[in-house]
């Protein structure tokens, strides 16, 4: 059993694209970012994050197979999500003021991490990572771990690019008008991403 490069690389390529591009996780992030700043939506990102690597080492342990015998729980599950973010939406466009946050408060460390069990786009990178790169002649545990492990490592700074960003926004968002527009947006951009979630 060793660690490879010819191994590591694609899966490391494979978590970055899909953890760096825009998607429901990215979007709230940003939100947070905005609305509290980087330190107070840490929780939040260290939900999303080691939640979902472990969403994908559960899925290499052999969770994935439940869709396998039952598909039609990949519609339950965009349905979820999609309600879910359209309750995002909701509360993002009664955030008003520059005194007032697009969310009540940060969320938690669970929160965001209960939200990857329901977050279609977070099952189709646990799923594919788990069909395409887990290493066939290791043990499934030692293989598990490792895929889980660079999944954190990759996961992690990929999805804080969106929480910094959003925290960088915050200065030029004083304004009441330009924080309601960017709540706006985001609210725009959630809607949107439900729309095609359920559709999918």
């Amino acid at each position: 059993m060793t660690v490879s490069l010819s191994w590591m690389l694609p899966l490391a390529t494979y978590m970055a694209v899909m953890s760096i591009t825009p998607g429901p996780n990215n979007v709230m992030l940003t939100a947070s970012g905005v609305a509290f700043g980087y330190r107070r939506t840490l929780p939040h990102l260290l939900g999303v994050s080691l939640g979902h690597s472990a969403q994908i080492g559960l899925v290499c342990l052999g969770l994935g197979s439940v869709f396998v015998r039952w598909p039609w729980l990949h519609q339950l599950l965009a349905w979820a999500g999609g309600a879910y973010l359209l309750w995002m939406a909701w509360r993002m466009l009664g955030a008003g003021g520059a005194g007032e946050a697009a969310l009540q408060r940060p969320q938690s460390f669970w929160q965001a991490a209960g939200f990857q069990w329901i977050n279609p786009k977070a099952w189709v990178m646990a799923t594919s990572v788990a069909s395409l790169f887990l290493p066939p002649d290791w043990p499934l545990l030692a293989g598990a771990a490792w895929v889980t492990l660079v999944a954190v490592v990759v996961n992690y700074p990929c999805v804080s690019v969106w929480t910094l960003f959003g925290a960088m926004l915050r200065r030029a968002l004083t304004e009441p008008a330009r924080l309601r527009q960017f709540n706006q947006l985001m609210a725009a951009l959630l809607v949107g991403t439900a729309a095609m979630l359920v559709w999918r």
